[in-house]
């Protein structure tokens, strides 16, 4: 650990996380990326993460446990966690972000006696399907997350939608404890890029509409169903899917099917497998006639505001936090979806929800002019809205609220 100086007077936050840069995959890296960069302004910021060692200063990273080698994932993570918990000596408050990271923040708040602040990006209650990613280590995430939810001194949703979800699967919590701070967006750095260097290298054509998602292959995100609904989109559209790390050998079959079946009926099905560095997805955004979020879960999905930010129309699953960040009718489109009450979020009608996702990418790909000006709307909102210093104020609000003392 490179650490960074004492900075008197000043209060000491330690941020919890699994991802960090640069080994960041998710929304939730993401939010901490940016979050730990405003933090600086306001406050002394230590960052515990898991990985490879990282040379910024302040930023400390765990591996794995040799003794756990070859045990399950969650138990791995469980070893991490307790070794970050010891690494929090000396702090003011400990803030933890997702189940990876929540067994730190309340160990840490039980061992240094301070309070511990959770970020709630997802909920493992209504992502069951993570038993076929994790067997029996479901049933530790979920542990890890309801001890160190239940025991939080503060809870931070990151929408509206996401704290009915919190208090719903979680009724021991008091709601006076949760407060809703959104996830953000740098707008300086997720802006238009009109170049076509990037859309070359992948055979992307400038000339020719385009639907692109970019996500992770889990039943969370809903593949799937975009790429059943894709086909129905009009020959000259082309798909690019900037999707990879599936969670399981059987939905990285589904969607390799599925593809497979696109490309044989229709030209300009593009499939990016890596993970693009962050410059080069801006480009491929820019360029997007429609962005597509078809999850059937997310908190609040901050890929949509990514793409808000490039001038990019939205059309997007009406789930979650979702709506909270695109307006229907003004920054994009929401597609509405009755969902199972067992936790999945699947539909109860797929069919249905599927026609209506193509029915609403159709209407963006057959309207240019009004497609244009969502765009611009989701830019003008981004700004206006979703700021990170704005966002890394409110948030130091939350650690004053719980007692922590710099």
């Amino acid at each position: 650990m490179t650490d960074s100086s004492p900075a008197t007077g000043l209060l000491r936050v330690d941020l919890l996380t699994r991802e960090y840069p640069p080994e960041v995959y998710g929304g939730a890296g993401v939010h901490v990326e940016y979050l730990a960069r405003e933090l600086r302004r306001l406050a002394d910021v230590r960052v515990h993460c898991f990985g490879a060692p990282r040379t910024e200063p302040g930023v400390r990273a765990y591996a794995e446990p040799a003794g756990l080698a070859g045990a399950n994932p969650a138990l791995r993570t469980m070893g991490v966690d307790l070794e970050m918990a010891a690494g929090c000596a000396g702090t003011d408050v400990v803030h933890s972000h997702t189940w990876y990271a929540n067994l730190a923040g309340h160990t840490a708040k039980l061992l240094h006696g301070v309070p511990h602040v959770v970020t709630m990006h997802s909920l493992e209650p209504l992502r069951p399907w993570k038993a076929e990613q994790l067997g029996g280590g479901y049933a530790l995430s979920s542990w890890c997350e309801r001890t160190a939810v239940e025991a939080a001194d503060g809870v931070i949703a990151v929408s509206g939608g996401m704290m009915r979800d919190v208090l719903a699967a979680y009724p021991a919590v008091d709601p006076d404890r949760v407060r809703v701070v959104h996830n953000g967006i740098d707008t300086a750095q997720y802006a238009p890029d009109h170049g076509t260097d990037v859309l070359d290298r992948l055979s992307i054509d400038p000339g020719r509409p385009s639907v692109v998602y970019v996500g992770r292959i889990t039943r969370q995100k809903g593949l799937p169903y975009l790429l059943r609904a894709a086909r129905s989109l009009p020959a000259d559209a082309q798909l690019v899917l900037l999707a990879g790390a599936p969670d399981t050998p059987e939905i990285a079959a589904e969607v390799e099917g599925l593809v497979a079946e696109l490309r044989a009926n229709r030209s300009g099905v593009v499939w990016v497998a890596e993970m693009l560095p962050k410059p080069e997805v801006i480009q491929v955004l820019t360029h997007a006639t429609v962005f597509v979020c078809p999850s059937v879960y997310e908190p609040m999905g901050i890929v949509n505001l990514e793409a808000m930010a490039c001038e990019t129309a939205v059309v997007a699953t009406a789930t979650g936090g979702i709506p909270e960040v695109v307006v229907d009718g003004e920054t994009g489109m929401l597609v509405p979806i009755e969902q199972a009450p067992d936790g999945t979020g699947k539909p109860l009608a797929p069919e249905r929800f599927v026609a209506d996702l193509a029915a609403a990418i159709n209407t963006l790909l057959t309207d240019p002019t009004r497609t244009a000006e969502f765009g611009r709307a989701g830019r003008r909102r981004a700004i206006a809205h979703f700021s990170w210093d704005a966002i890394a104020e409110r948030t130091v609000e939350v650690y004053r609220s719980v007692g922590a003392a710099g």
